[in-house]
């Protein structure tokens, strides 16, 4: 295995960072409120990096997804990655493709999905019948995908369903989907769940990733205010409580980093990636909320300001360890993945 960013997936890391670490500020989140930053978003649409995703692969996607969550930017990057691009490109048909990518590349289309299947979702003769309780910027989305009880996929205008506000613990312009005998497209033509397990699997790989930016971030701020803050004249970085929680929080960290680019990686190399990519889901589920706890720990009473930067960092954490799945259903789907011999 080599994780090694190519070149292409480098530069558009290194702009991404920049556009991102330009505008997605402490005072512009504020101000934003629980909306999408739509600013932000025509900016990093309008440097390509939506549009490269299909270049730079899943992989080259976690490397975005990596730094918005250092900055809790507030865009649909990841679901309109994984749900639209990379699912349209991978299994849609030769028209759905023409039709549906430029709209996608270019941001003036925004797509999510009603991931992971539920069971709840029915579909016959074309048409879905069913409720989502909650899908991530759905308010935001043109189109969501949306799986059946047979784990077909589905792409679903979302201004043929009926959209419902939903507030989460971070704020992804979710909303709820209720569906009753909505005209729906079948996505591609290939029969069985091959493709919802693929998309499923990068979905997981993707959001991983923006865990593992989300806790770099708030890792990177406790160091800052502990290294700064004195007490009893002493800085708290030099407490040996202090480091030895933030060295376990850094761990964690590159625990989740690793495993996504794991999975990332076999998913862009074309191998069995079930496994990896439920791996990458587990750590980022069950070591995200230690981290982002001691985030907020290390910062005190700062911690429960629910205006510093560091509780948002926090509520991510959290919405990103409720979107996963939890770690103990995680890990009990992968003992059943192993138990089956899966390779990966």
């Amino acid at each position: 295995m080599d994780f090694t960013p190519t070149e292409e997936q480098e530069a558009a890391r290194e702009l991404a960072a920049r556009i991102l670490g330009d505008l997605s500020t402490h005072e512009r989140l504020a101000a934003t409120g629980g909306a999408t930053d739509a600013e932000l978003w025509k900016a990093l649409c309008a440097a390509g990096l939506p549009a490269a995703v299909e270049e730079i692969g899943l992989l080259g996607l976690v490397l975005l997804l990596e730094e918005q969550g250092r900055v809790t930017a507030q865009v649909p990057l990841a679901a309109t990655g994984v749900y639209g691009i990379l699912a349209v490109a991978r299994h849609g048909t030769g028209e759905q493709r023409a039709r549906l990518l430029p709209g996608l590349r270019d941001g003036t289309a925004v797509a999510t999905g009603a991931f992971p299947a539920t069971g709840a979702v029915t579909a016959r003769q074309g048409r879905l019948t069913g409720t989502v309780a909650w899908v991530p910027w759905l308010r935001d989305a043109a189109f969501v995908l949306v799986p059946d009880a047979d784990r077909a996929l589905w792409l679903v205008r979302t201004e043929d369903a009926v959209t419902e506000p939903v507030e989460l613990t971070a704020p992804w312009s979710a909303g709820r989907l209720v569906l009753d005998g909505t005209p729906a497209e079948r996505l591609g033509d290939r029969p069985g769940a091959g493709p919802y397990e693929d998309v499923l699997a990068a979905a997981r790989t993707a959001f991983a990733g923006l865990q593992a930016g989300v806790c770099a971030g708030s890792l990177a701020r406790a160091v800052a205010y502990t290294s700064v803050r004195e007490q009893f004249g002493r800085p708290l970085a030099t407490r040996q409580a202090v480091q030895l929680r933030a060295a376990d929080a850094h761990m964690d960290t590159e625990s989740i980093r690793v495993t996504a680019y794991e999975a990332a990686w076999r998913s862009d190399a074309g191998l069995d990636r079930a496994g990896a990519a439920l791996t990458a889901a587990w750590w980022a589920s069950e070591a995200g909320k230690r981290v982002v706890h001691s985030g907020q720990h290390l910062h005190g009473g700062l911690g429960a300001d629910l205006d510093h930067p560091v509780h948002r960092h926090f509520l991510w954490g959290r919405q990103l360890d409720a979107y996963l799945g939890a770690g103990t259903e995680l890990l009990a789907e992968l003992g059943d993945l192993l138990a089956k011999g899966d390779p990966s």
